[in-house]
């Protein structure tokens, strides 16, 4: 007898690998640049490359030295924009050592991504608005919130505590550029006034006072420029405060001088510290700065390698956003496989670039970094995938979708906190205030591009 029942058919689906967007596994080979290639150091040898004093004695520091090192390689249209922005625009002055200089693109210097920000050129600006109206040298007011010269306190229970105001390298967006370098024609640089030593007592001292206080961040500046002798005997001091108890060395020279942290005297230095650490129940942290997945070469991953297998809880990446530089998905994920593929580094934030003056062409809107948040999502572990935030003055880090309230015609956006600064211990509406942060004004429709130039005419 037939069955008049029909059999219905099952089909199975199988997950499989679709295509994305983003291609994974990474195509870049991961490989130091040849530094032969570069003019001016094509006659050193790999035991110098290698060195940390090399390259320190032969870091960029003029246009002489620029033009010196890439030779014919050195457009001279490129030449020309970067003498006149150091004249015009710059904030900060040059400082490149060989090793940044040897991830570039040689062959198309005006488009590389680490060139413009490290090398920035008066044609890179963005011509109407240079600068916004409401950018400030100090811009999120570090300095008004030092306990004691030289210390930050702005959240509740962590302290930035700026050791020193120099670097191994100096880049264009640097937000601290009202302290850190050399004065340069548009900005005459403040300097610490209480000397260093009595200086790093007040800190100490203010910490032993301050029981709330459990983090650390030692910055600056660059801790690979300060001795290791003197980042010793300062973080160990820390460890003995029985409050600390996690301590972040804030350095971008581990991307850009790797080779310093390859030195015995360092490697000694650092794993005395690791091992302390350990005995008191403190976290120890290195935090660097890396903003393109060209940067990272063998020789930063060796370093990486050196300060973890010591006992370093980790080493974490704090990128900046830079338009031209890593502002597309695909870049920001090239840069955080590469941190964990190769490098051993934990991606952790990428910022809003901060507004100091002259910023403006590096900097994203927030809805360009909360679309960004959005296309990076799913890729990455879930503990390696990074957090990007806007540092939002008088507030501090907030996760670029925390936005309270967001006026996209005039780009103004308004955030709220949950804890008073230092500065603020009465205010009544430190608590319900709306905070006030920025977009570019060429990124507005022409309606808010209307507004701000009405504003800028009446001021």
């Amino acid at each position: 007898m037939t069955d008049s029942r029909t059999q219905a058919t099952t089909t199975v689906r199988r997950a499989g690998a679709a295509e994305q967007p983003f291609h994974y596994p990474l195509k870049r080979e991961f490989v130091e640049p040849d530094w032969r290639r570069l003019p001016g150091f094509r006659d050193a040898t790999r035991t110098e490359w290698e060195s940390a004093l090399w390259q320190r004695k032969h870091t960029i520091k003029s246009l002489k030295e620029l033009k010196e090192a890439l030779g014919r390689l050195l457009p001279d249209t490129l030449l020309a924009g970067i003498e006149r922005d150091q004249k015009d625009r710059a904030t900060m002055s040059l400082l490149v050592p060989p090793q940044m200089l040897n991830t570039m693109n040689l062959e198309d210097l005006w488009n590389d991504p680490v060139r413009r920000y490290m090398l920035p050129a008066y044609d890179d600006r963005e011509p109407e608005w240079p600068s916004h109206p409401k950018a400030q040298r100090d811009s999120l007011h570090e300095a008004d919130m030092w306990a004691v010269e030289g210390l930050t306190h702005r959240y509740p229970t962590k302290v930035l505590a700026e050791v020193l105001s120099t670097c191994p390298q100096y880049c264009g967006h640097c937000t601290r550029m009202d302290l850190v370098g050399n004065d340069v024609p548009q900005v005459e640089k403040h300097r610490f006034e209480v000397p260093q030593k009595t200086r790093y007592e007040q800190i100490l001292d203010y910490l032993r006072r301050t029981p709330q206080v459990r983090d650390v961040v030692v910055s600056g500046g660059d801790v690979a420029n300060l001795p290791i002798a003197v980042l010793e005997n300062f973080v160990s001091q820390l460890m003995d405060v029985p409050n600390i108890k996690d301590i972040r060395l804030a350095t971008k020279g581990l991307m850009g001088l790797p080779q310093h942290f390859l030195q015995d005297d360092v490697l000694k230095g650092l794993e005395r510290l690791a091992k302390k650490a350990h005995e008191r129940g403190v976290d120890l942290a290195v935090h660097t700065h890396v903003n393109h997945a060209q940067s990272l070469t063998p020789l930063v991953a060796k370093a990486v390698r050196r300060i973890l297998d010591m006992g370093f809880r980790d080493v974490r990446n704090q990128g900046v956003l830079l338009r031209g530089v890593n502002n597309s998905a695909e870049a920001l994920l090239e840069l955080c496989f590469t941190l964990l593929d190769h490098a051993g580094i934990m991606p952790y934030y990428f910022y809003l670039c901060d507004m100091i003056p002259n910023a403006e062409h590096w900097r994203l809107a927030v809805h360009e970094a909360q679309g960004l948040q959005h296309d990076i999502m799913g890729y990455l572990p879930g503990f390696a995938t990074p957090r990007l935030v806007c540092d939002v003055p008088f507030v501090g880090k907030r996760w670029i979708n925390q936005v309270k309230e967001y006026d996209r015609d005039k780009g103004i956006s308004y955030w709220t906190k949950n804890y008073r600064t230092g500065i603020e211990p009465d205010d009544p509406e430190a608590l319900t205030r709306r905070y006030e942060y920025y977009d570019p004004i060429y990124t507005l429709p022409e309606s808010g591009q209307a507004y701000w130039r009405a504003w800028r005419a009446r001021s």
